[in-house]
């Protein structure tokens, strides 16, 4: 909630994704973090999965982690579905593939399928609204030449929620990501779609021009959509976006995350190739409202490596789904190695919050707030430092003068590696004699990096 051009930010954590906290800084800039490439957790190893195992969607069910993804024949064939299948885990790190009995496949039920169809790709979620009938209690899209809705009250037992698409208004070949937006009380879709005038491309429902594109859609009881709106990533170039893997980040309410594939058609690094030319990286935007996208950073997120295996069209893929596997860790899943016998899903983890930081160097550095106002009783930062690094914070009022005993000279170095590491000054941390009033923060940073801050209390 913003009133007179504050904003009331509660005990809600704040995260440094794109610029909107920065009113002045000095010495100190935005660092866009790299996930970290762990083990695989998926390979073909069934008769269902034929050639290929991708567009796994992942998501945290109570205890257990949940994981669904597509398999089958590279084309699809008339007689063969398009299967989705599913495994799940205790930890996100290690996985199995359970008997469920529940469809049949060649003669046999003796698999971990979930959905023969119509439509692939599926990410499903739990649906949190309050009031929804149980058999509703887990939701998907997935796609043909058009959407359509999906439910179970288990997460495995699957039927098309209504006879008809939900949305005819394609493109949708690719992963369409939806679920229940708690702050906006709707649920959300991000599909696939074209816009713009650069480049262009002919798609599998025809029509050329345009890049490929992400757009949004929103509805009340999953069944009747809004018309799909093109989200704004304000003046910056118009690349083909793919898989948009969309995440509301529930850790900071607010604060919406896309990880797309990014494809360059005209790029040819293995010619030859039967797939086709072009190569994709992924890339990272966020948002505040889930329409407008910041793209502050136009690097790559996460690049190929070394793998010549992985360079090719499509040959990376980041799938939708954050999940926590530890406190200081954050797990997402992708594809490597596409159209090829190695294909499979492998880990990346991310620090917990640790998507883009505020980073100095030995030199050190400071940045100030815009005013805000808070509740609680003490002031955490997520943050790491080398041996000699430190971070001091200084509470200001709105004007920008330090308000006595919690001066950046009242504030004792703080270093290490924390997620939640608790700002003292000298007279302690009780910060509550300043909740409910306008206040900004003064950050000195040495050779370290800043992930986020957070009142509690």
């Amino acid at each position: 909630m913003t009133t007179d051009g504050v904003r009331h930010i509660g005990t809600d954590r704040q995260l440094f994704v794109d610029a909107f906290w920065i009113a002045d800084a000095a010495g100190v800039s935005r660092k866009l973090h790299t996930p970290r490439k762990r083990e695989t957790v998926l390979e073909r190893d069934r008769p269902w999965e034929h050639d290929h195992v991708s567009y796994m969607g992942t998501m945290q069910d109570g205890d257990r982690f949940r994981a669904y993804y597509r398999c089958g024949k590279i084309p699809k064939t008339e007689s063969e579905p398009e299967i989705t299948a599913y495994q799940e885990s205790a930890d996100g790190i290690h996985w199995h593939k359970p008997n469920l009995g529940i469809l049949e496949y060649d003669g046999s039920r003796d698999n971990n399928i979930v959905w023969l169809g119509p439509g692939a790709n599926m990410a499903p979620f739990r649906d949190d609204n309050p009031g929804i009938p149980a058999d509703e209690r887990y939701k998907a899209v997935v796609r043909t030449r058009d959407l359509w809705a999906l439910a179970s009250p288990d997460g495995v037992h699957w039927r098309l929620l209504q006879k008809d698409p939900i949305s005819t208004a394609g493109p949708f070949d690719s992963f369409n990501v939806s679920f229940w937006d708690p702050w906006r009380e709707e649920y959300v879709a991000y599909t696939r779609g074209k816009a713009g005038t650069e480049g262009s491309f002919i798609g599998p429902n025809g029509g050329t021009g345009g890049v490929r594109w992400i757009r949004r859609t929103t509805s009340k009881d999953f069944r009747s959509w809004s018309l799909p709106e093109d989200i704004d990533t304000g003046d910056t170039p118009f690349d083909h976006l793919y898989t948009n893997s969309c995440v509301a980040y529930r850790r900071a309410p607010g604060t919406y995350l896309m990880f797309p594939s990014r494809f360059v058609p005209e790029r040819e690094p293995k010619p030859g190739w039967h797939g086709g030319s072009g190569v994709s990286d992924i890339v990272f935007m966020s948002s505040r409202d889930g329409i407008h996208f910041d793209r502050s950073f136009m690097e790559a997120l996460m690049r190929h490596g070394p793998d010549p295996d992985n360079w090719h069209e499509r040959g990376l893929y980041l799938d939708p789904g954050l999940i926590q596997t530890s406190h200081t860790e954050l797990s997402m899943y992708g594809s490597e190695h596409w159209r090829l016998p190695t294909v499979r899903i492998v880990r990346y983890t991310f620090r917990t919050d640790g998507f883009v930081s505020l980073n100095a160097g030995y030199r050190g550095g400071e940045v100030v707030t815009k005013p805000f106002v808070f509740e609680g009783r003490r002031l955490d930062l997520n943050y790491a430092t080398s041996a000699v690094g430190s971070v001091r914070v200084e509470l200001q009022d709105d004007s920008g003068r330090a308000i006595p005993g919690f001066g950046l000279a009242d504030c004792p170095e703080m270093f290490g590696d924390l997620i939640d590491g608790t700002v003292t000054w000298k007279g302690g941390g009780d910060v509550s004699r300043l909740a409910g009033r306008p206040v900004r923060l003064r950050f000195a940073l040495m050779d370290g990096d800043l992930y986020a801050f957070k009142f509690n209390g």
